[in-house]
């Protein structure tokens, strides 16, 4: 149906829906079974079959099934009937494949969850009263409440509009916003730019307000119709996971290079070539952590998880590895740092300081309240205040002061707006009294004293001189250095709506406000501070009340300086990085100016966040490395320009957000660091008994079996490893760090050197004891069990004892099932025919203990012999900060 063609009123009586009311719940729920969830299609996700065979897609793995096939046929032709060793491999190959798939399953579980964390929603009238429910529930009937910020859930027709403008461009091309009329008439044939009458899905309200009623929604929007883009997405890798799987094909090509030499060598001793092919292609999938990916995957997401938990929901994964390197947090003042709770404590008309309930502050306050959306619910001590923060404080400071601001509403009603915008940093409201209509206007005082040409004192007005101007801005400082937020008041009488302009003014008066700092603000401060991150403050406030706040906070010290945005206005790039240096408080900036101030940290190499709740935030919050939006006052447009969204918009969540953060980059270290020292260790014992002309200390199927105990439980058990309690302490990691700097490679490389040394030494020692078999089985049992121990080395830099051998209660469970099938492996006799391995005695068995503990000892030893202070933990204070 062509909507745009038709009336409200007549759109209204189609889709059987009241522009007051709203539908029922009972209505909406209803045509939500019919017409489906208010999304777009997405694509087809994969069936648990097809996980299952993709699992199989890998080169190596092919290759392995591949010399299963081979063994088979040979045990087939020469009649020996031997298919245990293809058997096994084969099972192996698919337990494998089964927990990747269960891998797979958990990420992608946890990334749904994510979305649904994230998922944006849509005011509307349900039941006659307003209400926020997710996008995805909107039907059509329903009556939106539109406001600047919001994301427009569906297509709707528009009932009411007040100054209504529409950012269009991802859908109709046009450059500019589109202004938005309930009354236009549209013909049925116009093209979507030219319905001025509708809103549409996917766009954004960027000015005024208004109301529609949706008529369509999901795919037969204007959106659904054009663009099945979301059903071609695929979800991309981190740079975490790029990094590793390059790391992962250089150790891959290492690795082929060294099973193609240890197959050569075989070849070249006559020994059987099928059990050379089979030892190498075994060794080379051992070798090579294909889970990897998976691993980290799950690791991110179940981390991203807590901190969803914690008042931080992640919308893109990348952004937990950009936290951890966070080197500045630009934080918004008002809310974030502050309680968001204004209160009015300071009236100030042109006689000089009064008090709330004089006569002059009260004539004052009843202007002010008249220039307000927010609105007084309740009655006594039950009296709340909803709206813009400094509106609420205005509205309780009129009703303490006597006022019965709704019935001024009344005596006065509204019948035009000029809506506040941070460009403009004023608001207009006209009114019709009894002598006509009236214009009030509130904003900053030094936007509104330049629009003033008169001044109210004592009920009689008279010519703003340049000396009172000056009176008033000095009270204003005053003010401001006080910590409070300064707003001016004015009116203009007029003859009609055409004469609402903002000039020629009637100043009346200042209203002083105080947002208390939030009690975990400072704190949240000094841990920035301690972790080498520089804490920022950026406000629209007076530089003044931006400095006493940034102090009291401990941001600034004093004396700092602030930057205002005009100094930004007049600095060259350059000029605003050179004082980017030195500067911590931004003050008067608009949310242009914010991209402005990224890009300057940004060139003295800072990895930056940025919090922002407007829809002119959104700029800034894609600028900065992470944009953080609000959750509770962000508007929809910033949400989704964010990489991170703050559900209670403080910023001490943002400073836990990065130590979470850390916290998961760490873990994930700590998982590469267990599985490539554990592959370099099995790599390392096959190599070396090549060359020194032994037999092979481990089977093919052997080498398979520790492959699937060790990579797996274990090492997803350490990336639930809890925060170390200095992560904090630590400096930030560059972002053009390599992932394996501090040394990373060389502790993989001695470690593994150690594990496939202990390996080598029980199969020797077995060897020459008690023969071939037993040397092989000792080998066997150590090599596993050694890894299962090395995972606890991988749990921290610091000692073992400092953080509690077993307070990793995932870890320890891991190890205690993994050295169960271990030992079962060496000594259930169905299992012993199967693996080819022989019962160990007593003695053997406590010599296979001792040298599988021996990486716990020889780590331990090191740990302390750096005074549990690593090189990669070392505190702040003892490196210089390149700020």
């Amino acid at each position: 149906m062509e909507w745009h063609a038709l009336s409200a009123r007549d759109t209204l009586a189609e889709l059987k829906t009241d522009p007051v009311k709203g539908l029922s719940q009972k209505q909406a729920d209803k045509r939500y079974e019919s017409e489906g969830p208010n999304t777009l299609a997405e694509k087809k996700k994969k069936s648990l079959a097809g996980k299952f065979l993709e699992q199989f897609s890998d080169f190596l793995v092919i290759v392995l099934l591949v010399a299963s096939g081979i063994s088979f046929a040979t045990s087939y032709v020469d009649g020996s009937g031997d298919y245990m060793d293809s058997v096994i491999i084969l099972i192996i190959v698919i337990l494998n494949a089964v927990i990747g798939v269960v891998q797979e399953n958990r990420a992608e579980r946890a990334l749904d969850a994510l979305k649904k964390l994230s998922a944006p929603t849509a005011s509307v009238i349900r039941n006659g009263k307003g209400a926020r429910i997710p996008s995805a529930r909107v039907v059509s009937g329903d009556i939106l409440v539109l406001s600047a910020g919001d994301l427009v859930p569906a297509d709707a027709r528009l009932i009411e509009s007040n100054a209504l403008k529409a950012e269009e461009s991802a859908l109709t091309g046009e450059s500019l916003p589109s202004k938005k009329n309930a009354d236009a008439a549209a013909a049925a044939a116009c093209p979507p730019a030219d319905r001025k009458n509708m809103v549409f899905s996917s766009t954004v309200i960027v000015a005024g307000n208004g109301k529609a009623v949706v008529t369509e929604t999901g795919m037969n929007t204007q959106v659904g119709r054009i663009a099945g883009l979301l059903n071609e997405q695929e979800t991309p890798q981190t740079p975490l996971q790029i990094r590793l799987a390059k790391a992962g094909r250089v150790l891959g090509t290492i690795a082929m290079l060294i099973c193609a030499l240890i197959f050569l060598i075989g070849v070249l001793r006559k020994t059987d070539i099928l059990n050379s092919f089979m030892l190498a292609v075994s060794l080379a999938v051992a070798a090579i952590p294909e889970g990897l990916p998976a691993i980290v995957t799950v690791v991110l997401s179940i981390g991203v998880q807590r901190m969803a938990k914690n008042n931080a929901i992640i919308r893109h994964l990348p952004a937990v590895e950009t936290l951890g390197g966070a080197t500045v947090i630009c934080s918004d003042k008002t809310g974030t740092l502050t309680q968001n709770r204004m209160t009015v404590t300071d009236v100030y008309s042109p006689e000089g300081k009064t008090v709330k309930n004089a006569e002059s502050a009260v004539n004052i306050l009843r202007f002010a309240g008249l220039c307000c959306n927010a609105t007084l619910t309740g009655k006594g001590s039950s009296l709340t205040a909803r709206g813009d923060p400094t509106e609420n404080a205005i509205l309780l400071a009129a009703h303490q002061a006597g006022i019965a601001v709704s019935d001024i509403l009344k005596a006065y009603p509204r019948v035009g707006e000029n809506p506040f915008s941070s460009e403009r940093k004023r608001m207009s409201t006209v009114h019709r009294g009894e002598d006509g209509l009236f214009m009030v206007t509130k904003g900053a005082p030094d936007v509104l004293l330049e629009r003033c040409g008169q001044v109210s004192v004592a009920g009689r007005v008279y010519p703003l001189t340049q000396e009172k101007k000056r009176e008033i801005l000095s009270h204003n400082e005053k003010m401001a250095r006080e910590a409070l937020r300064v707003i001016a008041v004015s009116f203009k009488p007029i003859g009609s709506l055409s004469e609402a302009t903002e000039d020629s003014l009637v100043y009346l008066g200042l209203i002083g406000m105080i947002d208390p700092p939030r009690k975990e603000a400072a704190a949240a401060v000094r841990t920035c501070k301690t972790a080498g991150i520089v804490p920022v403050m950026i406000t629209g406030d007076h530089a003044a009340t931006a400095r006493a706040v940034a102090e009291k906070l401990g941001i600034a010290e004093s004396g700092d300086a602030v930057i205002t945005g005009r100094e930004i206005d007049s600095a060259s790039p350059e000029q605003l990085a050179e004082k980017a240096r030195r500067c911590r408080v931004f003050a008067r900036v608009t949310p242009e100016h914010k991209v402005r101030i990224v890009d300057a940290f940004r060139a003295n190499g800072h990895i930056v966040a940025m919090t922002g709740d407007g829809v002119n935030d959104a700029p800034a919050l894609k600028a900065a490395d992470i944009g953080c939006a609000m959750g509770r006052s962000g508007t929809q447009v910033a949400k989704e320009a964010a990489d991170m969204i703050l559900t209670d918009d403080n910023f001490a969540t943002i400073v836990k957000a990065v130590e979470q953060g850390r916290g998961i980059f760490n873990n994930i270290r700590k998982a590469v660091h267990f599985l490539l020292s554990c592959n370099f260790g099995e790599i390392l014992v096959i190599f070396a008994a090549s060359i020194l002309g032994m037999p092979t200390p481990l089977l093919p199927i052997q080498l398979l079996w520790v492959n699937l105990v060790t990579d797996s439980l274990p090492a997803l058990a350490l990336g639930t490893e809890k925060i170390e309690k200095d992560v904090m302490s630590r400096p930030p990691s560059p972002s053009k760090k390599s992932f394996f700097a501090d040394g990373l490679w060389l502790d993989i490389v001695l470690e593994g050197f150690l594990i496939g040394f202990l390996t080598l030494f029980a199969f020797v020692f077995g060897l020459r004891h008690d023969g071939l078999a037993a040397g092989r089985t000792m080998a066997f049992a150590t090599l596993s069990l050694s890894e299962i121990a090395h995972a606890f080395n991988a749990r921290s830099e610091h000692s073992l004892f400092a953080i509690g051998p077993l307070s990793n209660k995932r870890l320890a469970a891991a190890a205690a099932v993994c050295a169960l099938m271990q030992v079962s492996a060496v000594s259930l006799t169905p299992l012993t025919g199967i693996f080819n391995t022989v019962a160990l005695l007593p003695s053997q068995w406590l010599f296979v203990a001792a040298l599988s503990l021996a990486p716990l000892v020889v780590m331990e030893f090191m740990k302390a012999l750096t005074g549990h202070i690593p090189r990669r933990s070392r505190p702040v204070g003892q490196r210089r900060l390149n700020r």
